[in-house]
């Protein structure tokens, strides 16, 4: 049952990978280099996470393609699999700058904007792969403003990072809404005082112990029309 009590947000985030973009392609190609092996594709994955919180935690910064790339070397070696740096490179960072938008993205991003959200992109990508992908995925129109972490030094879910978002675009934490198909990130939103919509592509969960976000859909348009349901 949709709640249309509820207010609407000041500024709707957008996490960009998975949630916005599908990764499809580019999981495909990280599976080829790892011999088509599917649970190296997942370890891969998780393992590009965990080094993105090591880096941010020990007071660094590498981009997350770079991270990815890292990852990816890492895993393929465990399983006795060669991969030179530059090869794994050109797999991660130069697949993330081309992914296709999910079939819902751009009518779900069309409505919120014509219903006159504030739509912001929030990554951990770097500031120059964000511009391209939203720019190749064709939905620029619909942003705001793009922000990455880059400018934070610290990825997601750090809290500096919505603290440093919110204050960015002027806006109170209780103001703030993410929209993420990761449930660490909408964890670590509604840690930070943001309210939180979970987009639940498939495979991914939230995380039990973090507070319940206020809508779970399926997929970004059933997110959007619950949204233009709340009170202006």
């Amino acid at each position: 049952m949709i709640n249309t009590s509820l207010n609407r947000p000041k500024v709707l985030f957008f996490d960009v990978n998975e949630t916005l973009l599908d990764l499809t392609v580019m999981k495909k190609q990280v599976g080829n280099a790892l011999g088509g092996k599917d649970d190296l594709l997942s370890l891969w994955f998780t393992t590009m996470l965990q080094y993105t919180l090591v880096v941010s935690a020990s007071g660094q910064y590498k981009s997350f393609g770079h991270i990815g790339a890292a990852a990816l070397q890492m895993v393929a070696a465990n399983n006795d699999i060669t991969i030179t740096e530059k090869k794994t490179r050109e797999i991660v960072v130069d697949a993330l700058q081309d992914l296709p938008p999910h079939p819902e993205v751009n009518n779900a991003l069309h409505t919120l904007k014509n219903e006159g959200f504030t739509l912001v992109a929030l990554t951990n990508s770097n500031n120059e792969s964000l511009k391209t992908k939203i720019e190749n995925a064709g939905l620029t129109q619909y942003f705001d403003d793009l922000l990455s972490i880059e400018s934070v030094g610290k990825f997601k879910p750090f809290k500096d990072v919505y603290n440093w978002a919110a204050n960015k675009m002027n806006a109170q934490p209780k103001e703030c809404m993410l929209i993420a198909a990761h449930g660490w990130d909408v964890a670590g939103a509604l840690w930070a005082g943001w309210r939180a919509a979970f987009v639940s592509r498939p495979g991914q969960q939230t995380f039990p112990l973090a507070p319940k976000t206020e809508i779970n859909e399926s997929d970004l348009q059933k997110v959007a029309d619950i949204l233009i349901s709340y009170e202006n």
